[in-house]
């Protein structure tokens, strides 16, 4: 957490955190929620032992979704660039793609 950059675009004094942090079941422990709850920051992680069913799925899908059409593209699904720049410029051409394809149809020329 401590990690994170300052988010910026907003006029003022930039955030150095997010305001919730979502999680699956795999986060689920009292040390990590107590740690976010020392900085701040809410926390919406499912319990485990518990049924499916969290609400976690109606903003999570959108994740998944967008991590599912970066595997698309062979070069990210299985990592073959041993820098890491290489690799970053890679997917930053993907989501412009990505971009490009998913607001192509919403121009009118």
């Amino acid at each position: 957490m401590d990690a994170i950059p300052a988010v910026r675009g907003r006029p003022g004094r930039p955030w150095r955190k997010p305001g919730l942090i979502q999680g699956d079941r795999g986060y689920d422990s009292q040390p990590h929620r107590d740690a976010l709850h020392r900085r701040g920051i809410k926390t919406q992680l499912a319990k485990r032992r518990t049924e499916h069913g969290s609400g976690l799925g109606r903003t999570r899908w959108v994740v998944e979704r967008t991590l599912a059409w970066l595997h698309q593209f062979r070069r990210l699904s299985m990592r073959y660039e041993r820098r890491a720049c290489v690799h970053e410029a890679f997917l930053m051409l993907a989501c412009s793609m990505l971009c490009w394809n998913f607001l192509k149809p919403l121009t009118y020329f």
